[in-house]
C-alpha cells in the first residue's frame, strides 16, 4: 500500500480530533499502527514497519537551536525553590507555547493560582498541538521556558507551589 507524507499526516490529524484511541493498518509488508498514550497530553506514537517514500518539494531551513552556552544571561531576581515545590516537565520532545495563539494572553503566569486539569501550555510536536494540563493545585512559582523554545523530553516547564 503506498503512502505518502499528506496521507500520513491526515491519519494524524484524524486520530488527534476524535476519541479513537487506536489506528491500525496493515496491508502486506506495510503496516502503520497510530496510538494515543496519555490522559494528561493529547500525544500520539507511531510506529511504521517499514520505511515510507517521502517526497521533499522545496528543501527546509533549520534554525540552530539556542543552548545555555550561546544565550547570554539575562538579569532577573533568582527565585529561591523550596523542597515542596512540583515541577511540570514536558513529555516530549517539541516548542513550548504559552498560549493558545500568537498574541493571545498566556494560559498561566507567574502568581497565578491554578487547579488540576487546567492547561497550563502547549507543546507541539509533529505539527500537533499537545495542551499540557497541570497535575497539582497551586500557585505558579516559576515558568522556565520562554514562549517559542524547544524543549526536551522532562525538560521542567514550570515550578508549582502546591496547595
Amino acid at each position: 500500500m503506498p503512502i505518502d507524507f499528506n496521507q500520513l499526516r491526515d491519519f494524524i490529524e484524524a486520530i488527534a480530533k476524535t476519541d479513537i484511541t487506536e489506528l491500525a493498518i496493515k496491508e502486506g509488508d506495510f503496516e502503520l499502527t497510530l496510538q494515543k498514550t496519555s490522559p494528561h497530553t493529547t500525544n500520539t506514537t507511531y510506529t511504521i514497519s517499514t520505511p515510507l517514500p517521502v517526497a521533499i518539494d522545496t528543501p527546509e531551513v533549520v534554525k540552530p537551536i539556542e543552548t545555555k552556552s550561546n544565550i547570554p544571561p539575562e538579569k532577573s531576581t533568582p527565585v529561591k525553590k523550596t523542597d515542596n515545590w512540583v515541577e511540570i516537565t514536558s513529555p516530549m520532545v517539541g516548542t513550548f507555547y504559552s498560549a493558545s495563539a500568537p498574541g493571545e494572553a498566556p494560559f498561566v503566569a507567574v502568581g497565578d493560582r491554578i487547579s488540576t486539569g487546567q492547561i497550563v501550555c502547549i507543546i507541539e510536536a509533529m505539527k500537533l498541538m499537545n495542551e499540557i494540563e497541570a497535575e497539582v493545585s497551586g500557585e505558579v512559582m516559576e515558568i522556565t521556558v520562554k514562549n517559542g523554545e524547544p524543549v526536551e523530553y522532562g525538560q521542567t516547564l514550570l515550578w508549582i507551589a502546591p496547595q
